[in-house]
This record gives structure tokens, C-alpha cells and sequence, in this order.
């Protein structure tokens, strides 16, 4: 009689550690493994330098399918939409740098929404060399000194390429994003955004969708996680968070926050904490 078939191995749990390094331009460090775990649509105001260690992401950006396989640097622009999956059943596991804009400014979006994956050995190489000097405490000139030929070199990939096309950008659709933006805490009705903007509701939602790849709802909630990772980076408790970003009790910030990040605001502090000790 046969043996009964081994049960399929239970897949790899998520692992993620988080912390802001004392590096100039460095907003957050980000290294994470998935297997399962599927990224919606989501946008970030800062800039995301990526690499895949092992495995590969699949993603849409601009309403463009990528990918990065391990030998590519990917650099995503800000308020740009994207979401991210494992492109195998193995998963992934990647290094990520979020970059304010004294690294890399907002000039350079378009260029980058043009071709996000960049083929370079050696620029890929030095961002591996920047995370290896973020991990050790102390080391953080080297890491700054790393991260300023990395941004020279990203500059001259950006800069070499066509003019990109102007990104459509409709007068309202960008109204409406300033506004939320000015309100990521507070938020707003749309009958609040129409009376302000003098535009119907369902206008303006039609208008910020298609300028910009993702309804006024889900920018907004991307902006409130954002601000909730970095509080919770800065010590914050996950209660105090959900009250300073917008969220209406910390179950709506856990919601939301496992949903974007892949992980609990709890657990997210945790890592941060552990890495800054």
C-alpha cells in the first residue's frame, strides 16, 4: 500500500524589520521576505529604491506591468500608484530605501515612471553595500557616503534618457490631491471637496481616478499609513498613531496598515525599536 502523500510544506511567515536611519535624505530602511502576500494599489511621497534579494516582484506602475528580477535596481517615483505581489510561489525577499527629495527630486518622476527597472551591476552593488552599512551601528558616514554616488548615479540614468511626456495632470485632479494632501489627518467629504473645488462629487471622483490610477480614498489611506509608519518609527504607540494619522481607533489603523505594509502597526514598531537599540 502506498505512503500518503506528504502535506505541501506550510509556507515561509512574513518577516520585516523597519527603522529611520541618522542618514541625511533616509526616511525609512525597509527589509522584508513574503510568500503570499499581495500589495494593492497604494502610493508613497517619497521615493522608493528597491532590490530583490531572492525570487521576484511583479507590479503595475502607471498602468504598466514590471518586474524585478534580483539582478535590477527598481526606483519607483513618488505619488505615483503601484501595488506589488511575488511573482513566483517561492516569494521574495527585498531591501528597500525611501528617499526624501534632497536625494532625488520631483523633476525627475516622469523619467522614472518611464522605465522604473534599471539593469546596472555596479549601481546595484552599491545599494547592497548601503544596506550592509545600515545594519551596523556606527557606520552611518559610510552608508551617507554610499547613498551619494548612488543618487549621482541614479541622476545620470534619469537625465540620459528622452524628455518624458508630460504626465497628465488635470487642473481638478491635482486640486483635489492638494487638498488631501493639506488634510491626511483631518480628511474630508467629498460634498466638503465639491463645495470647495465647485465640483460634483462624482466629477471629481471620476477625475482624480483617471489622472491618477487610484480612487481619492485609497491615496488618502496610502498617505495616512505613511504617516503611521513614521510615528511608529519614531516610538509611538500604535494608539497614539491611530489618533495623530487619521485613523478612526487603532482596529482601523491595524486594517489598514496590515493591508499596505503586510504586517501589524505592533509588530512594525517592534522591528523599528529592535533595530534602533
Amino acid at each position: 500500500m502506498p505512503a500518503p502523500a506528504s502535506p505541501p510544506p506550510e509556507p515561509a511567515p512574513a518577516s520585516v524589520s523597519a527603522w529611520r536611519p541618522s542618514v541625511p535624505g533616509v526616511v525609512e530602511v525597509f527589509h522584508a521576505r513574503f510568500t503570499e502576500y499581495a500589495y494593492p494599489m497604494h502610493v508613497h511621497d517619497a521615493w522608493t529604491l528597491l532590490i530583490v534579494d531572492s525570487g521576484a516582484v511583479r507590479y503595475d506602475l502607471d498602468r504598466h506591468e514590471h518586474g524585478t528580477p534580483d539582478d535590477t535596481v527598481t526606483l519607483l517615483p513618488p505619488h505615483v500608484p503601484h501595488n506589488g505581489e511575488p511573482a513566483t510561489a517561492e516569494g521574495f525577499r527585498k531591501r528597500v530605501l525611501y528617499l526624501d527629495s534632497s536625494r532625488l527630486g520631483d523633476d525627475l518622476i516622469g523619467a522614472a515612471v518611464d522605465r522604473p527597472d534599471l539593469r546596472d551591476p555596479l549601481l546595484r552593488r552599491r545599494v547592497g553595500q548601503v544596506h550592509s552599512a545600515l545594519v551596523r551601528p556606527g557606520d552611518e558616514l559610510e552608508a551617507e557616503s554610499r547613498l551619494t554616488l548612488i543618487g549621482e548615479r541614479l541622476r545620470e540614468h534619469l537625465r540620459s534618457r528622452e524628455p518624458a511626456a508630460p504626465r497628465p495632470d488635470p487642473v481638478l485632479a491635482r486640486r483635489l490631491r492638494e487638498l488631501l494632501d493639506a488634510r491626511v489627518a483631518d480628511g474630508l467629504t467629498l460634498a466638503e471637496a465639491g463645495a470647495e473645488l465647485s465640483a460634483h462629487p462624482a466629477h471629481l471622483v471620476r477625475a482624480f481616478s483617471t489622472a491618477y490610477g487610484i480612487p481619492p480614498h485609497q491615496y488618502l489611506m496610502s498617505r495616512r499609513v505613511g504617516r503611521a509608519r513614521r510615528l511608529l518609527l519614531e516610538g509611538w504607540s500604535p494608539s497614539a498613531v491611530a489618533a495623530a494619522a487619521g485613523f478612526y481607533d487603532q482596529a482601523h489603523l491595524t486594517r489598514h496598515f496590515r493591508r499596505l505594509v503586510g504586517v501589524t502597526p505592533g509588530r512594525y514598531r517592534t522591528t523599528g525599536a529592535a533595530a534602533g537599540a
